[in-house]
């Protein structure tokens, strides 16, 4: 980023794109501040060289927005959100990808919220228009799916949930394969609806087997891996299997330290457990 400043300008392509990818770094280190500051400033820059409607623009809204859901602020991410849909329905079309992904950003916002039937409503247009363009069985598809199958799930309506679940797990595991990271999510999320509904067997079953392979894929201080075994420590506490839960649970915490920091969402999530 330094570098292309110098060399090509603060307000060049190429600098705003090293910009945005530092403020997605920061993003997921839970860095909100320094990923906002950024992302403000690479939208700003976009708005005035580009154009509020022009694509990169757009992209560079979704960031900020994201930046603004993961810490809760959801009126500012709505707003953000909706605008960026609405450009992008009038400009590439409601069936275009990128307008996809903004009816799926702002239906998670709008899930995030609670606002269940919003939410439910947006998956499903998106869904079935991802059938259509890309078909049933296609990565975007599946993952839409899953997003619908989280609404469901946090409203406690696990036998619509686990049905989308299975049905995303099963169609994964023929695409892509058992190991594939997208596989082992979907895998997660069944075993977090049966969890839900106090089925501790199956799914200490799901969560050993994701977590096993992913410490194989990612290695185990992975954050994918480590929230695994987060999982799977809970599965265990509700069970009464204390001294496994807490062994792993430390495990988690001191990783978490180490990898991500101690104040990072994720690691203060787990010490609070």
């Amino acid at each position: 980023m330094e570098t292309c400043q110098t060399k090509l300008g603060a307000d060049h392509p190429d600098t705003l794109t090293s910009k945005s990818n530092l403020a997605s770094t920061y993003r997921n280190q839970g860095r909100w501040d320094e990923a906002e500051k950024l992302e403000v400033q690479v939208m700003e820059t976009r708005k005035a060289k580009l154009g509020v409607d022009y694509p990169d623009t757009l992209i560079s809204m979704a960031n900020l927005a994201s930046t603004y859901r993961n810490q809760g602020r959801w009126d500012e991410a709505e707003k953000l959100d909706v605008q960026v849909m609405e450009t992008s329905k009038t400009k590439l079309g409601v069936d275009h990808p990128d307008t996809l992904t903004s009816m799926g950003n702002l239906a998670s916002t709008y899930r995030n919220q609670g606002r269940w039937g919003e939410a439910e409503k947006l998956f499903i247009q998106v869904i079935e228009t991802l059938k259509i363009k890309l078909g049933a069985d296609h990565p975007d598809t599946l993952t839409s799916i899953s997003n619908l199958a989280s609404t469901y799930r946090n409203q406690g309506r696990w036998n619509e949930a686990e049905k989308l679940e299975v049905q995303v797990m099963e169609t994964s595991k023929t695409k892509l394969g058992v190991d594939h990271l997208d596989t082992l999510m979907s895998m997660s999320n069944l075993a977090s609806t049966l969890w839900k509904q106090g089925r501790w067997d199956e799914a200490e079953k799901l969560d050993v087997q994701v977590m096993e392979t992913r410490k194989t894929k990612l290695g185990i201080d992975h954050p994918d891996t480590l929230t695994s075994i987060a999982n799977h420590a809970s599965t265990l506490w509700k069970q009464g299997r204390w001294d496994e839960a807490e062994k792993l649970e430390v495990q988690v915490m001191e990783a978490s330290k180490t990898k991500l920091g101690i104040d990072h969402p994720d690691t203060l999530t787990i010490m609070h457990k």
